[in-house]
């Protein structure tokens, strides 16, 4: 690619500007480790790995069952489960079938699930042997094209007399009923089919891996359309970018194959911890400790520390929710996190104050990284070095990522280095576009210089040194007197306070003029600290301009968050309306 302005200042000189790129599906992941590490352990659970081997084994076995289901090449398969661990050969073995997987986040409603699975057509579902899961996954396929059912119980990956006493005292989860038409069992797949995958011709460039859909923050979910080549592309990106210093002063070197240990404590449902760990890991050769709830425990991500220190886990991605939740954990100094290398964040704002809180605690490197459903996901990143890394940034386009800012009226003209706009991306990470939404797919790409650009709906600048800045999503700036106020810039002052956990900043409309709005902050209080809201909007006053500063504060148990822990701003708006009488 051509010399950009952040290729000038701070990116790592280890680092390729463009890569090579393997021709091949996304299963070629877990074929070439399994060949060369086919021994080593690849998922842990309970105690219990599965070596990569098994885990290839284990999805040939899946992608045969799914051809002779009449499963063809693009078929949509759904899975409906948490970090358990059928989870990767399930995803490779649809991927083995020619088909496209549909992830389906674990915690959705029959009406959430149905409504996905309608969408996307998908004609099999995965889900958990569990009384709550599978009653749902069977009211959500009614009126869709599922017409297989394949249940995953847990049984098989506990420890063998775990298992036996699980199953004699009736602790094992199990759904209280089945519906024999159209249901067949994960174990019953492993016990009677081949490890034979069918012969399948995958074009990278052109075939659906994935259908991810996002959120529906701004309305109804849509489904980012991934090729292999897109989350292939990303994991080689994002290996090539993370490099690691070494304390005696030897040059840096990238993760190393075969021996990291990546904590699943994100959901894979969601690209973030799909990408970014459970393939990631594939890729690297590396152990994937299962974290079904990364919240488990008493008091809560009790479960989490534990399992860290057991496993001695080195890589991290979370978002600031739970980085937060570590920090503040009332016994965090008494677990051993010392293995903890390299920790990623992103999908929300990272506060400064909470990277350097956690790295005390740690001692691990945490750098804050950028990107969306859209884009596989990582489109941007700090540079994983603590001297070159700049807080408050998202860091720098990745290799071979274009990024660029353009007017929030039309996203068609360029703005100077500098000038606020929306960000716009362009590379080999980038979908293809929504499924069956042309509209959609259309209003979101511009052609820039002669690349397809995608517009993320963020605002943001790039600065001097090609850094880029999210000020917010279009939709949370809080207009005050015409001024634009951003909340993530609020956030992250209201995180240095010293007794504030977290912290949310909305727009509020002025009752004297509903077109103008005042700054509200609702903010959870450390545990052991009192503070009153005068107090918290007087210390803001030194730190905030006039416009800026919350003019109320809500001091508040908890936050709302999205399943990944995005902090759900547009809930605490929509509360606050309604009790304000304006909805």
């Amino acid at each position: 690619m051509k010399e950009m302005l952040w290729h000038k200042h701070k990116w790592p000189e280890q680092v390729k500007k463009s890569l090579d790129y393997p021709n091949e599906p996304l299963y070629g992941v877990i074929d070439r480790t399994a060949d060369r590490y086919g021994d080593s352990i690849y998922t842990v659970w309970s105690s219990v790995g599965r070596t990569f081997a098994e885990v290839r084994d284990s999805a040939n076995k899946i992608a045969n069952f799914l051809f002779k289901q009449g499963i063809k090449k693009g078929d949509r398969v759904a899975i409906f489960l948490p970090n358990m661990p059928h989870y990767p050969a399930v995803f490779f073995g649809i991927l083995k079938a020619g088909a496209t997987a549909v992830t389906c986040n674990p915690m959705y409603t029959a009406g959430e699930l149905n409504f996905q699975l309608k969408d996307s057509g998908a004609k099999s579902v995965f889900c958990l042997d569990h009384p709550k899961f599978t009653p749902i996954t069977y009211e959500a396929i009614k009126k869709t094209d599922v017409k297989t059912v394949v249940v995953c119980n847990v049984k098989s990956f506990l420890p063998k007399m775990k298992a036996f006493i699980g199953g004699l005292l009736g602790k094992i989860p199990k759904s209280p009923f089945y519906e024999e038409d159209k249901t067949f069992f994960y174990d019953g797949i492993m016990a009677n089919h081949e490890p034979v995958p069918p012969e399948v011709s995958i074009d990278p460039s052109e075939d659906l891996a994935l259908i991810l859909y996002t959120g529906g923050t701004t309305g109804t979910p849509k489904g980012a359309m991934l090729v292999h080549r897109n989350l292939y592309s990303n994991l080689i990106q994002i290996h090539e970018w993370v490099q690691l210093e070494i304390p005696e002063g030897s040059p840096p070197h990238r993760l190393k194959h075969g021996e990291e240990v990546f904590v699943g404590a994100l959901p894979w449902y969601h690209s973030y911890g799909l990408t970014l760990t459970m393939i990631a890991s594939a890729h690297l050769a590396s152990r994937l400790v299962c974290i079904p709830d990364p919240r488990a425990g008493d008091p809560p991500l009790s479960d989490l520390l534990e399992e860290i220190q057991k496993q001695k886990g080195t890589i991290l991605h979370c978002v600031p929710a739970l980085y937060a939740g570590i920090v503040n954990h009332p016994n965090v100094n008494q677990y051993d996190l010392s293995s903890l290398k390299a920790c990623g964040s992103g999908a929300a704002p990272l506060a400064p104050k909470l990277a350097l809180d956690f790295e005390a605690v740690t001692g691990a490197t945490l750098f804050e990284g950028y990107g969306l459903t859209e884009t596989s996901p990582m489109s941007h990143a700090n540079p994983s070095f603590k001297s070159t890394r700049k807080f408050g940034s998202v860091g720098l386009p990745i290799p071979d990522t274009y990024a660029t800012v353009v007017d929030m009226e039309t996203g068609e003209t360029e703005l100077p280095q500098g000038e606020t706009g929306e960000i716009a991306i362009s590379g080999p990470q980038v979908m293809m576009g929504y499924w069956n939404k042309v509209e959609e797919t259309e209003a979101v790409f511009r052609t820039i210089d002669g690349k397809r650009y995608f517009l993320t709906g963020d605002v943001g600048h790039m600065d001097e040194e090609g850094f880029f800045v999210i000020s917010d999503r279009k939709k949370d700036m809080v207009n005050v007197g015409g001024f634009k106020a951003y909340p993530r810039e609020i956030e992250d002052i209201l995180f240095e306070h010293p007794k504030i956990a977290m912290a949310a900043a909305i727009g509020v409309p002025r009752d004297d003029d509903p077109n103008n709005e005042f700054v509200k902050a609702f903010v959870v209080i450390k545990e052991g600290e009192t503070v009153a809201p005068e107090q918290i909007i007087e210390w803001a006053k030194e730190k905030l301009a006039g416009y800026k500063r919350p003019r109320e504060v809500e001091i508040v148990d908890s936050l709302p968050l999205s399943p990944v822990g995005k902090v759900l701003r547009r809930e605490l708006r929509k509360t606050e309306l309604e009790k304000r009488g304006r909805v």
